[in-house]
Parts: structure tokens; sequence; C-alpha cells
């Protein structure tokens, strides 16, 4: 079942990338405050990476002065991808990348796909969500994964 709003994203630790690597953390802990989060099919793929992991970058700044503490970008992915990825883009910061390459953490909000077809296996879907100290806000799923409206940073931006 799909997470909704006013539901708690599930407590389970994590793999964020920081500047020394890789911190494991529990949600509750990553959630607290006001967060963005947003799910990517994956690493380098050509929307992740022209648009969508770009988008959020370009406005960090934007999204902080209306409160936003910390954006995540969850890709179902490994750590060392992400790390490539992350210089690739320039993410420098701005963005903490959470590498859920078992897809745990995608697959307990409901918002696996599956993209064997393509060669991908289990991903995330593409989608974008407002969260507070855990509870889900807003959520804004793509209708597919080539598309990037609804969650796209201008969009959520003006949901915040």
């Amino acid at each position: 079942m799909t997470i909704a709003v006013g539901q708690r994203v599930p407590s389970m630790t994590v793999r964020v990338l920081n500047e020394g690597g890789v911190e494991e953390i529990s949600t509750d802990a990553l959630l607290k405050g006001k967060a963005v989060v947003f799910g990517v099919p994956g690493a380098f793929t050509p929307t992740c990476t022209n648009q969508h992991l770009p988008g959020y970058v370009k406005h960090a700044d934007d999204f902080r002065k209306k409160g936003v503490d910390s954006i995540i970008c969850v890709a179902v992915n490994d750590d060392r991808v992400l790390t490539a990825w992350s210089k690739k883009v320039g993410v420098d910061g701005k963005v903490r990348l959470l590498a859920d390459g078992n897809a745990d953490l995608t697959k307990a909000l409901g918002l696996d796909i599956d993209l064997r077809a393509g060669g991908l296996g289990t991903r995330s879907k593409r989608y974008a969500m407002i969260v507070e100290n855990g509870v889900v806000k807003a959520l804004q799923i793509e209708e597919t994964p080539r598309n990037c409206s609804i969650s796209s940073a201008p969009d959520i931006l003006s949901k915040v």
C-alpha cells in the first residue's frame, strides 16, 4: 500500500551520503523538522540526471528560505554510485542522497516499481513529498518514470 498524506514515514535505518562518507541514520532522525523527499528511478538515468536532481540543487536556497530543513533524494542505488552521481550533477551538499540499494525504504513507502522489462529491476517511482517531523503533508507521484512535472522542484516549491 502506498503511503498517504497524514501517515508517518516508516521508522527504519537508512544510508545517507555525507561529506565524509556514508552515515547510517534512522528515518525518525533524518526527517525531523521540515523535509522535502523525492524519489528517482535511478542515478545516471536521463531524466533523473538532467532534470530531477539538478532542479532540486538549483532551488535548494529557495526551499531553505521557505523553512525546509533538508532536501533528500532517494535512489535505489548503492552509495558508491550515488557518490559518483553527486559529483557529476554538482550536488555540493545542497541535497542529501539516500542510498536505498535494496529498495527497503522504497518498498516500505509502497513507491516501488518493477522495471525489469528495461533491465533495471526493482526501482522507485518518481515522486516528491513534503514531510514534517516524519509525517507526510503532501505527496506527488508521477504517472510514469519518465515524467518529471508534478514532482519537480518548482512544483513542490510552490506547495511548501
